[in-house]
């Protein structure tokens, strides 16, 4: 059986070496929110050439779907009080995918995510990243403690 998730010594410099990779080889940032923004733009202009972000795009839904056909499908565990309160699977799908979709339009509104930032901004010491990250991890501690007051 697979293991749900990678352990954080092997993620975290696979993580490091995919944005050295993504800035040696292309001359980029390694972000999701760049890579959704280059597909969204290519459909909306009725283009299938996509450039190296998209690319990257369709590897995680196609990773994505492949570790879950290879799992026996999807099996939402690990998300604390959401699987805790809620049973159906359809339901966490549902709830994960509007969450996704709010996240995602926030990261653009923003000018980017938390792996573009987090990764790529912080590894070329912008400031505006080191602000980003920051806020991005102040925000989540704060919400995780009301969540616990409130559980």
């Amino acid at each position: 059986m697979l293991h749900p998730q990678l352990p954080w010594f092997v993620a975290g410099p696979v993580m490091g070496l995919c944005v050295v990779a993504a800035r040696a080889l292309f001359n980029g940032r390694l972000g999701v929110t760049g890579g959704i923004s280059e597909v969204v733009t290519k459909i909306a202009d009725r283009s299938m050439s996509l450039d190296w972000r998209g690319f990257f795009v369709a590897g995680l839904l196609l990773g994505g779907a492949g570790f879950g056909l290879i799992a026996g499908g999807p099996d939402f565990h690990g998300y604390g009080w959401l699987t805790d309160t809620f049973s159906s699977g359809a339901v966490i799908g549902l709830i994960l995918l509007a969450s996704g979709v709010l996240i995602g339009y926030g990261a653009k509104t923003s000018g980017g995510c938390t792996s573009g930032n987090g990764l790529s901004g912080n590894s070329l010491l912008s400031p505006a990243s080191f602000a980003a990250t920051a806020t991005f991890f102040a925000t989540a501690i704060v919400v995780s403690f009301a969540i616990e007051a409130l559980i």
